[in-house]
């Protein structure tokens, strides 16, 4: 079972997610492989790694939606999955959660109402909604129906939903799959603002690995464990090379020649 820590605040620039031990088993594969790893306060930490290698899992378990998970994790000094924890943690998933039938606007004052209900709360949560919809730049099309929406824009709903009440933590699958050149610049500097600005920490996954270098740290998987967990200057230099790609590469071949040796070293 997951050990539960004591709850403390996540403050005086104590990580934001810690781990240690933490393992992920489905029938018979071990998905996330005793992993240990932490995620700084207020900074963009990119979860970078090949489709198929544990990211979404790692996800679920840091938001509490991931069964079966067993190790020590720890978010903004609680155990995940803590019902404390909804209010404070945004989450995005690859596949956009937005009601079709809905404006973009109605699907935030939707959402916003689940958050904080009451009618004391409403004249609050339009001002959330109205924020998270210049968020993601989608004021001129607030009042369109979420249906009509290219993939990309409900994308961004989603995100928009996440923005929702200021989360201290925001946890985003793949947030630009798919999107032309332009907007993800655009995303990427929102991501920025909202650590800067707000203090918030951003975990974004990503299996592209040039977004990695947009990122302050960064958290390279692979087959269901991490690689590296530092900045990308520090993987560059440690790896002497001119990419994160490459060092990722680098990284892959030295995991890689490890397995081999012990292989070798038992038969």
């Amino acid at each position: 079972m997951m050990n539960i820590a004591p709850e403390s605040a996540a403050t005086d620039g104590a990580p934001a997610v810690r781990a240690r031990g933490l393992t992920v088993v489905r029938g018979s594969r071990t998905v996330l492989k005793d992993l240990a790893f932490s995620v700084p306060p207020g900074q963009v930490t990119g979860l970078l790694g090949p489709s198929g290698c544990g990211k979404s899992t790692l996800m679920r378990a840091i938001v509490g939606t991931q069964a079966k998970v067993t190790g020590t994790l720890e978010v903004l000094g609680t155990p995940a999955g803590d019902a404390s924890l909804r209010a404070r943690i945004g989450y995005v998933t690859q596949a956009p959660s937005v009601y079709d039938d809905l404006t973009v606007r109605q699907n935030l004052e939707y959402f916003a109402a689940i958050l904080s209900p009451g009618r004391a709360a409403a004249e609050e949560r339009h001002a959330h909604v109205t924020r998270a919809i210049t968020d993601v730049d989608l004021a001129s099309h607030a009042e369109a129906l979420a249906g009509n929406l290219s993939g990309g824009q409900r994308s961004r709903v989603s995100l928009a939903v996440a923005l929702l009440g200021t989360p201290e933590l925001l946890v985003l699958d793949e947030p630009t799959v798919g999107l032309d050149p332009v907007l993800r610049r655009d995303l990427w500097n929102l991501f920025h603002s909202l650590a800067a600005e707000r203090g918030a920490t951003l975990l974004i996954s990503s299996h592209v690995m040039d977004e990695a270098e947009r990122c302050h740290r960064l958290l390279l998987m692979r087959e269901g464990e991490i690689l590296a967990d530092d900045t990308p200057d520090a993987l560059r230099d440690r790896t002497r090379t001119s990419t994160v790609e490459a060092a990722f590469l680098h990284l892959v071949d030295e995991a890689n020649a490890r397995r081999a040796a012990h292989k070798e070293s038992v038969r």
